[in-house]
């Protein structure tokens, strides 16, 4: 027996078809991921681009790394020198951070045991109510340390600056370095590539955000450090020689 036909239903109405908005001026276009190369060729250029830039963008870390050499020690075996250099690392509500209090603490032991003689604190015054040296000073002060055999830089705006005037204008050919471990390596070869005949001594911390921060940071101030090394531009602020170190070390040998 045949089915019954079904009663026609109606069309239904057609949706209308919203209108394409205009694209704003200045509105960014959509991004498009660059395709592989199809060919074996365009393939194989492709994976050596990208390792010529891996390798270039390693470079200057490596520079450094080899730089440094055997010249990274500690407190107990760096050689005994004249002078030590600490480099500023941050104050905090006028006193020494964690990071630079540690460094100090380092350089007085360094003063105690006979390991250096003087005490070359640089870093940043670029403010009136930001003084790093000082701070130091003070530190070290009430540490032990006599202010008579302490020398300030207040122009070690950073570690390339503090480097170049540590030579050119507190003539110090020899020195051992302090400043946490990450930093330690770019210290030394920066110093040596000024001129400083140099050993660092890295400070030990505990592994904090700071201490990672830091390590990252070291990565990317290896481009600018090697670029230093080979272009070896003046200080931001240069000036003239400075007798500090020399009269710090009189007075120290008359001790």
């Amino acid at each position: 027996m045949p089915l019954p036909k079904l009663p026609h239903l109606p069309r239904l109405p057609r949706v209308p078809r919203l209108p394409r908005l205009p694209r704003l001026a200045g509105s960014a276009r959509p991004v498009r991921l660059p395709r592989l190369p199809r060919t074996r060729r365009g393939q194989r250029l492709a994976v050596q681009a990208v390792m010529v830039g891996c390798v270039l963008a390693l470079a200057p870390a490596t520079w450094m790394y080899t730089a440094a050499g055997s010249h990274i020690r500690t407190v107990a075996d760096v050689p005994a020198t004249d002078v030590a250099v600490v480099f500023g690392a941050g104050l905090r509500e006028g006193q020494p951070s964690p990071y630079l209090a540690h460094r100090l603490d380092a350089a007085a032991e360094l003063y105690r045991t006979g390991k250096v003689r003087v005490v070359l604190v640089t870093g940043d015054n670029s403010r009136v109510e930001y003084d790093e040296p000082d701070a130091m000073r003070a530190y070290l002060t009430g540490h032990g340390v006599p202010d008579g055999h302490i020398v300030s830089d207040y122009a070690g705006f950073d570690t390339w600056d503090s480097c170049a005037r540590a030579k050119k204008i507190f003539g110090v050919d020899r020195a051992v370095l302090v400043t946490q471990g990450f930093h330690v390596r770019r210290a030394v070869a920066l110093c040596r590539s000024a001129g400083v005949d140099s050993y660092g001594v890295g400070v030990d911390e505990r592994h904090d955000v700071t201490w990672y921060y830091g390590g990252v940071r070291e990565v990317f101030a290896a481009g600018k450090a090697a670029l230093d090394a080979a272009l070896r531009p003046d200080p931001h602020f240069l000036g003239p020689a400075e007798p500090g170190v020399a009269e710090a070390l009189g007075s120290a040998s008359a001790r």
